[in-house]
């Protein structure tokens, strides 16, 4: 279980300026909900100072980027443009009184969706794929110019470290000597020596955590018991869910993706995305398979 500090849970069960910001004059998008983690940032600023006068957000996570992305909110409101694109994702954990390691990816995708908002209002494009950069992540889409301003801007030394940070190499781990060859370039050029983990040191543990390797002692399932089994972790949690007057449902599986509707309370909870991420967590350790679960409304999106 994480160590989550008392204002990370406060920012989770309690999220400051969550929802839609009607009057909104800038928005920054990050990541997608096909990866696991996504995020809007809203802002309303006054043109004549450019002071940032409300923020919002709507994020797709765990609760370490719910509370991530309320603290961001709370501390941007009355900094003018320039003072907010100073802030790091270091100040956004700060503010949290810190986030466990293998949530820090969560202060990133804050600050990335800062810079994006910013760069929206000003009418600059801001590209959050860093196109540019060798791709060496395919599981979370991250790629080496990334990995370098994370490195860089935290002073980060190990594979483990950019995987906390970024998620790059938290899924399947095969792109863990790509992250090294990149990691060790970039120390070289900053002038420090790598702190490279051992080939068979296990991967860093992350939401969700890698897939254990299939033993003997565990068969594969076939596609029919599989998706049987399916449906009894997701009947194990209805009676959860049914007694704050939620619900769910199986709409369709296609592959590693699980789509679902939530229904009752639990449709468009402020917590949906939180309900979601638990629920998937849920499935992870049970079927020992990485898969995502996702709203029934992204099936047409994820097929093209």
């Amino acid at each position: 279980m994480w160590d989550y500090t008392e204002k990370v849970k406060e920012h989770f069960f309690n999220p400051r300026n969550a929802g839609v910001l009607e009057g909104a004059n800038a928005t920054g998008d990050i990541g997608s909900i096909q990866c696991g983690d996504a995020l809007r940032l809203m802002l309303k600023v006054e043109p004549e100072t450019d002071i940032i006068l409300d923020a919002s957000f709507q994020t797709f996570g765990c609760g370490s980027a719910i509370a991530s992305s309320s603290a961001l909110t709370e501390i941007i409101k009355g900094m003018t443009l320039d003072e907010a694109w100073k802030v790091s994702n270091q100040d956004i954990a700060e503010y949290l009184d810190g986030l466990p390691p293998e949530k820090m990816h969560c202060s990133v995708m804050g600050r990335e969706a800062l810079q994006a908002a910013i760069s929206n209002y000003r009418g600059v494009e801001w590209k959050d794929d860093h196109e540019e950069g060798e791709l060496i992540c395919k599981c979370y889409a991250i790629d080496s110019k990334l990995i370098e301003h994370v490195v860089r801007e935290n002073n980060l030394s190990t594979v483990a470290e950019v995987t906390n940070y970024t998620k790059a190499g938290g899924a399947c781990a095969a792109c863990h000597e790509k992250i090294e060859d990149a990691l060790e370039r970039i120390l070289k050029d900053m002038g420090k020596a790598p702190m490279l983990e051992k080939a068979d040191a296990p991967a860093p543990a992350l939401e969700p955590r890698p897939a254990p390797a299939v033993s003997a002692e565990k068969p594969k399932m076939t596609n029919i018991q599989r998706m049987r089994r399916i449906e009894e972790i997701i009947e194990s949690v209805r009676p959860t869910l049914q007694r704050d007057h939620g619900d769910i449902e199986i709409v369709d599986i296609i592959g590693k993706n699980i789509y679902v509707n939530l229904k009752g309370a639990c449709m468009g909870c402020a917590l949906e995305a939180a309900t979601l991420g638990g629920i998937q967590q849920k499935l992870f350790e049970e079927l020992g398979e990485y898969v995502r679960l996702l709203p029934a409304s992204m099936m047409e999106m994820a097929q093209q």
